[in-house]
């Protein structure tokens, strides 16, 4: 408030009082002593446009909301004090979009027991506020999902009976180990991180490591190589692959230990376990898309009963829109490296339609190059049936979806089929239902009309035909 108002404003007359206002506030009311309002004043057109200009003459209280009378009584009782702190009180006007809120204060003027309220409309701190819990509520799902994917990380690098280790790419020292990394090593997880990743190998694999380090970084993959451990003189293979973490860069190395005749030993069977009972499909295949291996989840969602029934097939033939999906899938993967929710469909062997996400990666380097493919249900659309002839789409949009499901010359056929239905409903409309008429209309017979009627199920036709 001002500390000299009658020196410094001077002799304010009405006309500048009534401008000051309306300029300050987003609606100005002036209301006398019984309540009732005697003019009203917009700074803002949008409650202009509401309608509140009606309200002179009428009550205050009642063009509020019923919760709000109490309010409009608060300050009813304030305002007949001239030196009653300024108070405001929030309340709602109903309009035709719905309640508008409205923070009023109600200040005296002049004698006659008059007084003005100055209003400002809370919509758009309404809408920053919605804005705010929306993003809230996105920002917390975004820390879910991460919680949930760190979880599922660190379960599977735990479990993992293949030693696997996290190298930072910059500076070549191990930023993670998991169990049996530690064990092949013979050294605790707190002893490792921190330690230059070439100190674990002798000499002469260091150089072959370095190597394998550089070409990692500057092409994202390289061959896998034969190394041997400093702690042990184990002799182990090592590949590893260049992921991307925020702003740096790491790199997994997995440890595959060397038997008696050099060979490399199949994975124990707890990341086998874990990939067998995922819930989402899981396949693996080689370059040329024919399947090595495949889960159970994938097996059921495609109707088949064991493993063998899918080994040495093409994924297309259960994958992907057909000469669409799965070759812009491939392309990526070999571009790339790997996809993430890549959305397509699934057909399934005795008819089932599902859509899916597909997350795929490739993997180049060793003896058997191979892509990796994990399939996730995203939605359950049955895949159309064969329709009787009174059975048609009732729209373009269910038309449209059965693109990709059924052949361009069954689209075609069932789309001249919902024309002439559609055309012949209108005639019958617009002749009340007299079917001679309406064939006259359409240009066709009244027996070729009945027949069509029969065929599409417009309406049971048993009248004589002559």
């Amino acid at each position: 408030m001002f500390r000299a108002p009658k020196r410094t404003l001077g002799d304010l007359d009405a006309d500048s009082a009534a401008k000051l206002i309306a300029a300050a506030a987003d609606i100005a009311l002036i209301v006398d002593g019984k309540g009732i309002i005697r003019d009203v004043a917009f700074g803002s057109e949008d409650l202009s446009a509401e309608g509140f200009g009606k309200w002179v003459g009428e009550p205050w209280i009642e063009t509020v909301t019923i919760e709000s009378r109490g309010k409009i009584e608060e300050l009813l009782r304030g305002a007949t004090s001239a030196k009653a702190p300024i108070e405001w009180r929030q309340v709602n006007h109903p309009s035709k979009r719905g309640d508008i809120p409205i923070r009023y204060s109600a200040i005296p003027i002049g004698g006659n027991g008059r007084f003005v309220a100055v209003g400002r409309d809370l919509r758009p701190v309404a809408a920053l506020q919605q804005r705010l819990v929306d993003a809230q509520q996105s920002m917390e799902k975004e820390y879910a999902r991460l919680r949930h994917a760190e979880t599922r990380y660190r379960v599977l690098f735990q479990i993992a009976s293949e030693p696997v280790l996290i190298v930072d790419a910059n500076t070549l020292r191990l930023v993670d180990a998991n169990p049996a990394a530690t064990l092949l090593l013979n050294r605790n997880n707190k002893r490792i991180i921190g330690k230059a990743f070439l100190e674990i190998f002798n000499s002469e694999s260091s150089k072959a490591i370095q190597a394998q380090m550089a070409s990692i970084k500057a092409t994202g993959r390289a061959d896998e190589v034969k190394a041997q451990l400093v702690e042990n003189k184990r002799e182990c293979f090592v590949s590893a692959s260049l992921f991307r973490q925020e702003t740096s860069s790491h790199i997994l190395v997995r440890l595959s230990p060397v038997v008696a005749g050099g060979v490399v030993p199949k994975p124990t069977s707890k990341v086998f376990s874990v990939v067998e009972n995922l819930p989402e499909g899981f396949v693996v295949t080689d370059l040329d898309r024919r399947i090595l291996t495949a889960n159970p989840a994938f097996l059921e969602l495609v109707q088949l009963a064991n493993e063998e029934q899918v080994r040495g097939e093409l994924i297309d033939r259960w994958i992907g829109r057909p000469g669409v999906d799965i070759t812009a899938l491939v392309a990526n993967i070999r571009e790339h490296g790997a996809v993430r929710n890549f959305a397509t469909v699934l057909r399934g062997e005795y008819g089932a339609y599902e859509s899916i996400e597909i997350s795929a990666v490739s993997v180049p380097t060793g003896e058997n190059p191979c892509f990796g493919f994990t399939i996730r249900n995203v939605g359950r659309n049955d895949i159309p049936k064969a329709r009787s002839k009174s059975e048609l789409p009732r729209s373009v949009e269910q038309l449209t979806e059965l693109v990709g499901r059924v052949p361009l010359k069954e689209l075609v056929r069932e789309t001249t089929d919902v024309i002439e239905k559609l055309c012949i409903e209108a005639a019958l409309k617009l002749t009340g239902d007299n079917r001679a008429s309406a064939a006259e209309m359409l240009g066709l017979s009244r027996q070729s009309l009945y027949s069509k009627l029969r065929r599409f199920g417009i309406s049971d036709i048993d009248d004589d035909l002559d």
